[in-house]
């Protein structure tokens, strides 16, 4: 799975990352798993995250938005999700530093994630929550070895996060693609859509694997833009997750949630003495100082204070005051492009150039006799992609725009 960037614009190392990858949210292929040690293990088993153990001065939470352990192109493609991710503290690494991005997702872990996305993470962790009582056949389980989730299963349960014909939690098992997708529609409240589409005509080929009362799921989930399938186009339900490819998935049904953690705005003014200005939608002035690590993504990649640019659109989220993590979700002139041509069609086929950005895109059009008929373009350096990049894959509709046969947006539909 090649989860991704939403509305920036792919250059130089991100693109690499991309492509040394998979190609498509929960579309992974990972041999890899990282089993990692025993102590990590029981760390794991424990889901005591870094931001809940680690206190700062004063016992100031501090929070982890960046991990040693995302080395490798299977896996450094998910920086962007656990930064966001993390600085909302819905899904967050271990005590250890780590985030273990390799290892494949418990059920219990990822309920807690789901809780904590739709905003119900004090709910979930009051007194009351944590009391209840479970009707569940391994409720002793779930206390005995899980008692910081109590609160979260209770607080699922009455959100329908369960089926009705769930008996059991299963908090240790690893969480596969069909209920990861199923557990996050429900979390996006859109179970009476996924029951409207339980006759639709899913594209994968091996879409009889996929169980008639979760097809509806599939199908919102992919309406959604959550999911999307292999490059052999297959959905395999019932490949277990990793936390890398969770995150992807979070972040996404998060982009479709209201998020009261971040506000945003327009830049008013390049980045001095650590403040960072911005005009809110309201027009607003609002300047908060950038902490020491804020995890600031611009263009594709991870950059410093400096690069941030007078017209960036943001998003940021706040902690303790400072901001700790800024999104550039449109940079300053993207719309003041001159455009000679617009053409629609599906992704052929990209190519890089030696900088490792995208060199060239071929597009497939459909002529009014039925044939296909591909155009190749050159790809301008400062190229703009809207829209999800993990769906830049073989088979996407998308639209390209550009001036003297270069392209300088994408658009992915």
């Amino acid at each position: 799975m090649n989860p991704i960037l939403k509305k920036t614009i792919v250059s130089g190392l991100a693109l690499v990352m991309m492509v040394g990858g998979s190609t498509a949210a929960f579309a992974s292929d990972n041999k890899d798993k990282g089993q990692g040690n025993k102590k990590d293990d029981k760390k794991s088993e424990q889901s005591r995250t870094w931001a809940d153990v680690k206190q700062g001065p004063k016992g100031k939470l501090e929070i982890k938005l960046s991990f040693d352990d995302l080395k490798g192109g299977d896996v450094e493609w998910a920086a962007r999700y656990i930064a966001s991710l993390a600085s909302k503290r819905v899904f967050e690494g271990y005590e250890d530093g780590t985030f273990q991005p390799r290892k494949t997702i418990s059920r219990i872990e990822a309920i807690t994630a789901a809780v904590r996305l739709m905003g119900l993470r004090d709910q979930a962790e009051s007194a009351e929550a944590k009391q209840a009582n479970l009707n569940f056949t391994d409720a002793n389980k779930v206390k005995d070895k899980y008692s910081w989730a109590v609160g979260y299963v209770s607080v699922a349960l009455q959100n329908d996060l369960f089926a009705e014909t769930d008996a059991a939690v299963q908090p240790d098992k690893e969480a596969d693609r069909l209920w990861a997708t199923t557990l996050l529609v429900k979390a996006l409240k859109l179970q009476d859509a996924a029951k409207a589409k339980m006759n639709a005509h899913l594209p994968f080929k091996d879409a009889n694997k996929i169980p008639a009362g979760s097809v509806g799921y599939v199908a919102v989930a992919l309406e959604k833009g959550l999911i999307d399938g292999y490059d052999d186009n297959t959905f395999r339900p019932n490949q277990a997750v990793s936390r890398a490819e969770l995150a992807a998935l979070l972040d996404r049904t998060g982009s479709q949630l209201p998020d009261n953690t971040a506000y945003k705005g327009t830049v008013t003014g390049p980045v001095a003495g650590n403040l960072l200005s911005v005009k809110a939608a309201n027009n607003e002035p609002i300047n908060v100082e950038l902490d020491g690590t804020a995890y600031i993504f611009r263009n594709g990649v991870r950059v410093s204070p400096s690069q941030i640019v007078t017209g960036d659109q943001v998003l940021v989220r706040t902690y303790g005051g400072k901001a700790i993590f800024v999104e550039v979700t449109k940079m300053a002139g993207d719309n003041g492009q001159t455009v000679d041509f617009v053409v629609s069609g599906t992704l052929n086929s990209y190519t890089l150039n030696s900088q490792g950005s995208l060199g060239t895109i071929s597009i497939n059009q459909k002529l009014e006799n039925g044939g296909v008929q591909t155009a190749v373009y050159n790809v301008a350096q400062n190229v703009y992609i809207s829209g999800d990049v993990s769906l830049l894959t073989a088979g996407r509709s998308i639209e390209l725009r550009g001036k003297q046969q270069s392209v300088h947006t994408i658009i992915i539909k």
